[in-house]
């Protein structure tokens, strides 16, 4: 099968676009929440000097037919939108590498763990526009760069994989079926997992008790931790069934495939393990005495057994599933 190598250029060029474009929004981030913790520092001292004097300064006069000008907004905030703007794009260019690969080399581009790891990025960072574009979520797109933006290093350095026809045990129809959904899945996922982690820092540090330390200054832009919380819970939600559908539309391309429904072959177990892991948070998210670090700590081990399965068992482990197409 003919490979279209200047369409195969323009998908790395996407991707690359996209992860320079995160890389650029993530400084902007940064910025934004050293420049929030300056105004509120600067809103506090205001409003201290305020109630020390009694008085407030007095409005300016408005002079019929002139217009007056709104205030500014923050610096802080505007480097927020900026930032989200940034991000938008780079979904964009991210979903067009992906369409591209897959164009240049007319199959779905999900035959190696270069194509597997675009996907779940890309699927990450979907469902963080959709889910953290309220102010009240703005501050924890940092910490999903943190985790997105070493993933895209990682796959276009050590996991890229020139476009290629797939081998032939991948030439079926389940493979866009099995593996989309489990990559949108382990995407999303990830957005679970940071929500958790910044729910433990949170519950360490609590809003409105931030220590003077490092943790203590990064909890500060935190949302509260109830809220975290939910955010975990409602993404786990989401991306369970999602990836529970995978791992059963597996079993069946198998018995298509090898003749049986399930081997223990060691990218089955490992995901079934990470199936058990997310199925009993859910339920000590919904039992009412485990409503606590404990059920994060579960959500957290998950999502620890989604990235050994993704890196360790394809890269270190021989079974049947070893597809990752490194060069």
């Amino acid at each position: 099968m003919p490979i279209n190598e200047t369409i195969a250029q323009y998908s790395d060029w996407a991707f690359e676009s996209a992860f320079a474009i995160y890389v650029l929004a993530f400084v902007l981030l940064i910025a934004q929440y050293a420049t929030a913790r300056a105004n509120e520092v600067q809103a506090r001292e205001a409003r201290e000097l305020v109630a020390a004097g009694g008085v407030t300064a007095p409005a300016a006069p408005s002079v019929p037919g002139k217009v007056v000008e709104a205030p500014r907004k923050p610096w802080s905030e505007r480097l927020g939108n900026m930032a989200l703007s940034l991000l938008v794009v780079g979904v964009a260019l991210h979903i067009g590498s992906i369409v591209l690969r897959g164009f240049a080399t007319d199959r779905f581009p999900l035959g190696n763990m270069y194509e597997f790891v675009t996907m779940a990025t890309a699927a990450a960072m979907l469902i963080g526009l959709v889910l953290l574009r309220k102010q009240t979520y703005r501050s924890l797109w940092v910490f999903v760069l943190v985790v997105v933006v070493p993933l895209m290093f990682m796959a276009a350095t050590v996991l890229y994989a020139d476009a290629a026809p797939v081998v032939p045990a991948l030439r079926s129809f389940w493979l866009p079926i099995h593996v989309t959904i489990v990559a949108t899945g382990s995407g999303i996922f990830l957005v679970s997992g940071v929500a958790s982690l910044m729910f433990l820092l949170r519950m360490r540090q609590p809003k409105g008790e931030e220590g003077d330390g490092f943790w203590g200054k990064v909890a500060e832009r935190l949302p509260d931790a109830q809220t975290l919380d939910r955010l975990a819970y409602k993404t786990t939600i989401i991306a369970f069934p999602l990836f529970g559908a995978g791992v059963i539309l597996g079993a069946i391309w198998a018995e298509a495939a090898w003749g049986r429904f399930w081997g223990w072959d060691p990218k089955e177990t490992v995901s079934f393990i990470a199936w058990v892991i997310y199925a009993a948070y859910l339920h000590a998210r919904a039992t009412s005495g485990w409503r606590d670090t404990r059920a994060a700590w579960i959500n957290i081990a998950g999502f620890v057994a989604m990235l050994f399965n993704l890196f360790i068992i394809n890269m270190v482990v021989s079974g049947l599933h070893s597809y990752a197409g490194l060069n």
